[in-house]
């Protein structure tokens, strides 16, 4: 009998999610659930494949009561839930939508655009229990989370890189957070010039931490491992709630037969001398603050969003 790969062997103690547009690559790995944000929904724009899907959106705006300086912008929007839905065609659970970085610290109007992302969805026929609403996790994002969740709109707290922001999210009772794994290992290898071991890697022990004290607390709030750089990452996170994986590295998974042990479980970090902390604005904008890695690499990914959002709605523009 062929041992079960990696993937396989993971998908029974993790709920593996694919971070992709692509829905080929959804077909092939049968993820949970799927997330999506700016950069990858730009990929998926530009393959040939999916130029029907793009033209069919911009044709169906065109007619709608908007003014012309707006247009794009409606397009873009209506382009993300349709990836979404047609993405809810193929995986059994959730697909992230993103907001726009532009509003990561204006509480209000992430809020319009988390129900905006919801009406359309739901206009769509898809109910608000299979989508998840992406929001950066600023102290602004996580207000906008407590009004949502209050609705019934679930968020996915992303550019996560520290356990203030972690905490902040689990206060708000934030359906799930998405810290970044891969970007943190980026900023200590820069900083540092050092390389380090999957074991020893500071983005696989900041998400280790943030799992240990979300369980050793009670926290409802799930932890999905995102941004990974390679294997072992994966590996050394085996146990997470979720995962939300690249095709690379799922195609890598699949073809590994090793046994791949569990690292993490709510009986582990029930023995964790993690010390409770307590938030408010000014403590949370404090250790934010003090936290060098986090505060770069928050600041660094609400920019790189934004400006492939910006080159999104460049791309639909230019077909108006």
């Amino acid at each position: 009998m062929q041992p079960a790969n990696q993937l396989d062997q993971l998908k029974q103690i993790t709920k593996v999610v694919a971070d992709t547009g692509d829905f080929a690559t959804l077909k092939q790995y049968a993820p949970l659930d799927a997330t999506t944000n700016p950069s990858l929904i730009l990929k998926a724009a530009l393959m040939p494949e999916y130029k029907t899907l793009v033209d069919e959106v911009i044709a169906e705006q065109r007619t709608a009561n908007v003014p012309r300086s707006a247009l794009a912008g409606q397009i873009l929007d209506s382009l993300l839930v349709r990836f979404g839905v047609a993405i809810l065609q193929i995986v059994p659970g959730r697909v992230s939508t993103e907001t726009d970085a532009d509003r990561s610290f204006d509480a209000a109007a992430l809020v319009e655009k988390g129900r905006k992302f919801i009406a359309l969805y739901e206009k769509n026929g898809i109910p608000r229990e299979r989508v998840l609403i992406k929001i950066a996790s600023t102290w602004e994002g996580t207000r906008a989370a407590e009004v949502l969740q209050k609705e019934g709109i679930h968020c996915n707290m992303t550019l996560l890189f520290s356990l203030a922001q972690a905490v902040a999210c689990a206060q708000v009772k934030a359906t799930l957070i998405s810290p970044f794994v891969g970007r943190i290992l980026d900023w200590y290898k820069k900083s540092t010039g050092k390389d380090y071991a999957p074991a020893e890697d500071p983005g696989v022990r900041s998400v280790a931490a943030i799992y240990t004290y979300y369980k050793k607390f009670g926290h409802q709030t799930e932890v999905m491992g995102a941004s990974f750089r390679n294997l072992g990452e994966i590996q050394e996170l085996a146990g997470c709630d979720l995962l939300t994986i690249s095709p690379a590295l799922l195609g890598e998974l699949q073809k590994n037969t090793a046994p791949l042990p569990r690292k993490l479980s709510p009986e582990l970090a029930t023995g964790s001398d993690l010390a409770r902390l307590e938030l408010d604005e000014k403590k949370f904008r404090w250790l934010l603050n003090e936290d060098a890695m986090a505060t770069e690499k928050t600041a660094e990914g609400i920019r790189l969003f934004n400006a492939d959002a910006v080159k999104l709605e460049r791309f639909i523009a230019q077909r108006l």
